[in-house]
């Protein structure tokens, strides 16, 4: 018997090692402690045999599809799966008259729907009426926030749970699982090299379905079919995840001094300094989608209102590098990396609410004008609230120069505009409108 072949199981031969080793019990179950764990949600529902409709949001190969056939098994309810992408309304329909008659039987039945964020409002209503009389029980699987994906009226009739991206050590415990796994099917022996298991968690990114993919492609690139021994190395996994291994940093140095450096860069205004980082960052099997996001906080917090656009065109990229992924992603990060560096920067509004936030933690939190108070009803409004309050529509201009902020606070200034881009203009227009302004920026002149 040969490593890859082993009798009575040439029906497991094209399932990949990731569905062959999906934990039948919550015992099994690696990571989301914060959820499985004794006491916790999920591990409570199940154990009590109690059945009601979720919504598992949470990054991809963190286990969503494997928890929701678990609270399945857990409740003895039929589980029916279907798929965002390929399903549609009478296909929703069909499983909603299934879970009809098992019902009269006293059955329960679980319909779960991954990608559930790319069901449009038509389909998702579809489930509305079912889920609400107790036809059937409803378990969504989403990358994506629920709150922009799924209509409020199917996220109000269910409980979102959210899962986290796996740790390095459930990472590690998977792994060692997967080698286990990986000889029980195929027989033989295997050694990892320390490095190689390093990369092979560093490259799957929290994701434990990359992680045995990734693995198992890796073994069968180890050795020949007919081989008995496997020696998975560092060189394996690069090629296993087509990513160079020769500048991978275990300790993670690297990692963040690259990082560093990139956002320092681009902040300092050096497009080409920046694009050196991006590329290093990029051929080392950087996540696309982390330096995206650290290009949002940079709009905001190193450009903000000198020039907004930045923010917009920032966020546009961040969805574009998850529509697209790599190599083109390359492409998106590239014009965005090289716009943010050449565009005119600011911090004002960054070091604004910092300021009003530490105002706030110290403690100084007078009591709010009764003129910009609500009054609902009469007796508020005897009280004072609302009373004296100046509508600025009212104004030709569409401003009244008044005191918003309590008395205490009455002469704090946390928005200090620079004199540069668009906040040139905002700058001027605070001078023009409050005098508190006119007197700040009296003597400093333009920046």
């Amino acid at each position: 018997m040969d490593l890859f072949t082993k009798p009575n199981e040439q029906n497991q031969q094209d399932k990949p090692l990731a569905d062959f080793m999906r934990p039948r019990t919550l015992e099994a179950f690696f990571g989301q402690k914060h959820l499985v764990g004794p006491g916790k949600i999920l591990h409570t529902l199940m154990q009590n045999q109690r059945a009601l409709s979720i919504i598992l949001w949470g990054p991809p190969g963190t286990g969503k599809t494997t928890l929701a056939r678990l609270f399945a098994k857990s409740c003895n309810a039929a589980f029916i799966a279907l798929s965002a992408v390929t399903s549609g309304v009478a296909d929703i329909r069909k499983v909603i008259e299934n879970a009809k008659a098992r019902k009269k039987l006293g059955h329960n039945s679980i319909l779960f729907i991954d990608e559930i964020h790319r069901f449009n409002k038509s389909q998702q209503d579809a489930l509305l009426h079912s889920v609400e009389d107790g036809t059937l029980f409803f378990i969504g699987a989403t990358t994506e926030n629920p709150s922009f994906e799924v209509i409020s009226a199917l996220l109000s009739r269910c409980r979102v749970v959210t899962l986290r991206k796996l740790s390095k050590d459930d990472l590690r415990e998977i792994l060692q699982n997967a080698v286990k796994r990986f000889k029980e099917r195929y027989g033989g022996t295997i050694t990892i090299e320390e490095k190689a298991i390093d990369l092979l968690i560093s490259f799957s990114n929290g994701d434990a379905r990359e992680l045995i993919n990734g693995f198992e492609l890796a073994c069968f690139l180890a050795a020949p079919k007919d081989a008995e021994k496997i020696n998975v190395s560092a060189e394996t996994v690069g090629m296993a995840f087509q990513q160079n291994t020769q500048r991978y940093d275990k300790k993670g140095e690297a990692h963040y001094d690259t990082i560093s450096a990139f956002i320092k860069s681009i902040r300092g205004s050096d497009p080409n300094a920046a694009l050196h980082y991006l590329a290093r960052m990029i051929d080392s099997g950087e996540e696309p989608r982390f330096i995206a996001r650290r290009l949002i906080v940079l709009a905001s917090e190193d450009i903000g209102n000198a020039d907004p656009f930045a923010l917009v065109l920032a966020n546009a990229a961040f969805e574009a590098v998850h529509k697209i992924g790599m190599p083109e992603a390359r492409i998106i990060l590239g014009q965005t990396t090289t716009y943010l560096a050449t565009a005119l920067k600011s911090n004002a509004a960054y070091m604004a609410i910092n300021a009003a936030l530490d105002d706030v933690r110290k403690g100084l939190l007078p009591p709010i004008p009764l003129k910009l108070r609500n009054a609902p009803t009469d007796l508020l409004k005897k009280e004072g609230y609302g009373d004296g309050y100046d509508y600025p529509h009212d104004h030709p201009s569409g401003f009244v120069a008044g005191q918003y902020l309590p008395d205490q606070l009455k002469h704090k200034i946390y928005y200090r505009p620079v004199g540069r881009g668009r906040e040139q203009t905002i700058r001027e227009r605070l001078q023009y409108w409050w005098t508190a302004y006119k007197k700040l920026f009296a003597d400093d002149g333009k920046e």
